[in-house]
């Protein structure tokens, strides 16, 4: 087992006053059992999916609850609504009892819980590992800050080494970028006994299982054909700008069922939709969405390729773990892309409370100064916030300062 950042929040989250009923989300795959499991050995563990359990857990009363499941995890628990409904009941009449629900829908799991826990509840969401999660060898080692991680924390920017190769956890750092390359970040990919074949088949079968267990349970589809084509040609366009008229003529379907199916993956944790900034009211800014696959494994299984990354799918990689890692901070942080009409195009930005940090994705060995020409003067339109920082993420393995506060550094160097 790889450690997870995230297990320090969810301990101390369920031992406070308002992590009485803790709500742990996210893609099927991702760990959130395991987690559970291991963390709280003193819950009882209930498998909502074993339909005889399921039924015999529906007709105790909150006082049977509260006797004989002071303290339990319920996997799968948007499979049947009511349960939610008699935590709630225990939950309102005594204080003891804790729970944690686990489930792979958000859109079914939150809508339950924000009907019926508004105010009860604490969610919390899990993502594939992130880079510094996959350098780890053990469920107990503590998992290091990024670069990325420390630089969102502390609010500004610390000297970077010259070169990549300077850094002490290079090798580690080089190893968990190439299996991340390769297969994504699923926690079943990192298991040594298993050959790149069975790894890739583990990643067909995942979304062969995506299909019909998640979005069926999204979406009550009959017909997943139109839905299995818009996933693959978002796949083929990861990182591109989201054109809901063309995709609808791509797919041969309604706009309304493609902006619907579109909700249904970022739901379930296969896309991240990335907005445009438009803070500025500047006529010149492009205000078409960026779609981003969040996992680059996921990918290759739904094109049915086992290859590199080309410079889309490089971004979209980059740009998710970005996404994961600064979700795992308690800081509220915002993330766009920025176009403007003339070609200006900034590929992620992240909004704190201090301000802006712009990246810039290359998957060049070799990083020029022209790579940074989009980050320059770019304060000039970000002008309601300060923006702190540029970065350009590539191969490159040299540090370079292209600019006043403007730096390329190697990706897995920064994220890793």
């Amino acid at each position: 087992m790889k450690a997870r950042y995230i297990c320090n929040d969810l301990k101390k989250t369920s031992k406070s006053l308002n992590g009485r009923i803790l709500v742990l989300t996210g893609a099927r795959q991702t760990g959130k059992t395991t987690i559970a499991k291991t963390l709280f050995e003193d819950y009882e563990y209930l498998s909502i999916e074993d339909p005889v359990l399921s039924q015999a857990l529906s007709q105790l009363s909150s006082k049977q609850w509260k006797t004989n499941y002071p303290k339990a995890v319920l996997d799968e628990v948007q499979k049947t609504p009511n349960l939610i409904r008699s935590i709630k009941s225990v939950y309102d009449q005594w204080d003891e009892p804790r729970y944690i629900l686990l489930g792979s829908s958000q859109l079914l799991l939150l809508k339950n819980v924000k009907e019926s826990l508004a105010g009860r509840c604490v969610i919390k969401e899990m993502y594939p590992l992130t880079l510094p999660e996959l350098r780890t060898n053990s469920f107990d080692e503590l998992v290091d800050e990024s670069i990325l991680q420390k630089v969102l924390i502390n609010g500004e920017v610390f000297p970077l080494l010259p070169s990549f190769v300077l850094d002490s956890k290079h090798a580690e750092k080089m190893n968990a970028w190439n299996h991340y390359l390769k297969f994504g970040g699923y926690p079943a990919l990192v298991n040594e006994e298993r050959s790149t074949k069975d790894k890739y088949e583990w990643l067909a079968g995942y979304v062969r299982t995506y299909l019909e267990r998640d979005v069926r349970d999204l979406a009550a589809i009959n017909d997943l054909e139109p839905y299995t084509k818009l996933q693959k040609v978002l796949a083929l366009q990861t990182g591109s700008l989201c054109n809901i008229s063309s995709l609808s003529t791509k797919v041969a379907v309604s706009t309304p069922t493609v902006k619907k199916y579109l909700q249904y993956l970022s739901l379930s944790y296969q896309t991240l939709s990335l907005p445009s900034w438009e803070k500025n009211e500047s006529k010149r800014l492009v205000k078409t969405p960026k779609v981003h696959f969040l996992d680059y494994g996921v990918v290759q299984a739904v094109l049915g390729k086992q290859a590199m990354p080309n410079g889309n799918e490089f971004e979209s990689l980059i740009v998710s773990e970005i996404y994961k890692q600064a979700k795992q901070l308690d800081i509220n942080v915002n993330f766009y892309h920025l176009r403007t009409a003339d070609g200006r195009e900034v590929d992620l930005l992240v909004e704190t409370e201090h301000g802006y940090y712009a990246f810039e994705v290359k998957q060049a060995d070799h990083v020029a100064n022209t790579d940074a020409r989009h980050l320059r003067d770019l304060s000039e339109i970000l002008n309601d916030k300060p923006l702190i920082h540029s970065f350009v993420l590539s191969n490159d393995i040299e540090t370079k300062e292209l600019g006043e506060n403007i730096t390329a550094v190697h990706a897995a160097y920064f994220l890793g």
